[in-house]
């Protein structure tokens, strides 16, 4: 994997009153923040960091800086103590940065959450795979190494008895296989796991959050999806909504993929999707027949163990759109997340992510289910699957029975999108100029 790296994919933060008050009420100080605890100090363990609008340097610039949360900038609650770039020579931003903020750049996985001893010696640890010089398979899956970067991560946990939470951005691994095991050594050896998609807490309109127990019929999501990684911001946004229907999440029963002209005769058969296709594009006022004139249309299909069913589409002007058909309303709930996430000056929508990738380092506890970011991951790699069979491509993908995606969980956390006002278009904060 010592390739050279370049950004492949579409571009993209009164002490002196409370000890007179101890004196007065016998409270002791000793009790109080008077010392607060250190920040948790983080490893941050990157593919490539070589552009503004890379994922590192979004997601790690405001771990160290500050993030955009609720109306005003927060500073940040952690320390990044270390750093790890995969493809280190093109990654000169991330050395840049790093030289004038005096985190150590080490040459290993393992030595970067040891600081370069023998056992574990950070409290949490990021891995932001997501850009890069790496090859794309057949089915156009992008090889990137996540799971190569996460099991040396595990190893240094098995070896220190002792393990720490970590977040994961985008989708655990191109394979499923792997993807469970990522879930499953985040179980055997009790560190909270999460990571997904940033569109889910970007800003949404309205600004609602479907209550748990929603009858969920039918939902279609729609969003650029023209390829695996922008088809997986798709689905985990629809994750997040589809596993608040009543009973909660049961599990996916299937996922096929149908790609050009044959997305619209599947649609033609399925009215139910049309009809929630209609209700958002008389949302956004669009002519009749918007969707259908997008270049390169496919469909996600995915049927989960309980009889709900979605539709993921690849479609343009209405930013990541959910829609669903929900028992006793007529009109179907429609939620959007609007917008390009910026402003560029602040790098993607990657304000409210670190916000909750930091509660998780600080609380110990994960934001969301750890479930849904395997389903999604699932959901993701099997309708890249979908199309091809023995080396061979069919628009028309099949449909593939996932038995073994039958994740059961109720979540339990309460809305988690950006509110009030959105980030100034300023510089963003490094430490130095650029």
């Amino acid at each position: 994997m010592d390739i050279n790296p370049q950004i492949t994919r579409r571009e993209m933060l009164g002490l002196t009153g409370l000890a007179g008050l101890a004196t007065l009420t016998g409270f002791s100080a000793n009790a109080t923040s008077q010392n607060p605890p250190a920040k948790p100090r983080i490893a941050c363990l990157v593919t490539y960091w070589g552009a503004t609008r890379s994922h590192a340097d979004w997601i790690i610039a405001k771990l160290m800086d500050g993030y955009w949360w609720e109306g005003a900038h927060k500073p940040s609650r952690v320390e990044v103590v270390s750093v790890y770039m995969h493809q280190f020579e093109t990654s000169t931003l991330g050395q840049k940065v790093c030289k004038e903020k005096n985190i150590p750049v080490f040459k290993t996985v393992g030595e970067a959450v040891s600081l370069g001893g023998k056992e574990l010696a950070v409290d949490g640890v990021v891995i932001v795979g997501e850009h890069g010089d790496y090859p794309t398979n057949i089915k156009g899956q992008w090889m990137l190494p996540r799971w190569w970067i996460y099991q040396q991560v595990i190893r240094v946990f098995e070896q220190s008895k002792r393990s720490v939470p970590i977040f994961n951005d985008k989708h655990l691994s191109i394979s499923w296989d792997e993807a469970k095991w990522m879930f499953d050594k985040s179980r055997e050896l009790n560190f909270p796991l999460t990571g997904g998609s940033s569109i889910p807490v970007y800003f949404r309109k309205p600004e609602i959050e479907l209550d748990t127990d929603t009858p969920i019929k039918t939902s279609v999501m729609l969003g650029g999806a023209v390829d695996e990684g922008a088809l997986f911001h798709c689905v985990d946004v629809l994750q997040a909504f589809v596993e608040r229907r009543k009973g909660g999440e049961s599990g996916v029963k299937s996922v096929q993929c149908i790609r050009g002209p044959e997305t619209w005769k599947w649609t033609e058969k399925n009215p139910w999707a049309g009809n929630l296709l209609e209700s958002v594009r008389k949302k956004f006022d669009l002519k009749p027949g918007h969707f259908q004139e997008i270049e390169k249309p496919n469909v996600c299909i995915v049927e989960y163990n309980d009889g709900t069913k979605a539709a993921i589409y690849n479609a343009r002007d209405v930013g990541w759109t959910y829609a669903a058909e929900i028992s006793g309303q007529k009109e179907a709930t429609v939620v959007s997340m609007l917008d390009w996430p910026g402003p560029f000056s602040q790098y993607h929508a990657s304000n409210s992510q670190p916000h909750w990738i930091t509660e998780m380092m600080v609380t110990g506890k994960e934001p969301f289910n750890a479930e849904r970011l395997l389903l999604s991951t699932g959901i993701t790699s099997y309708n890249m699957e979908s199309n091809w069979e023995n080396g061979k491509y069919s628009a028309i993908g099949r449909r593939i029975e996932t038995p073994f995606m039958n994740m059961k969980y109720k979540t339990s956390r309460g809305a988690q999108f950006s509110k009030g006002e959105r980030p100034p278009n300023v510089p963003y904060m490094r430490g130095f100029a650029e």
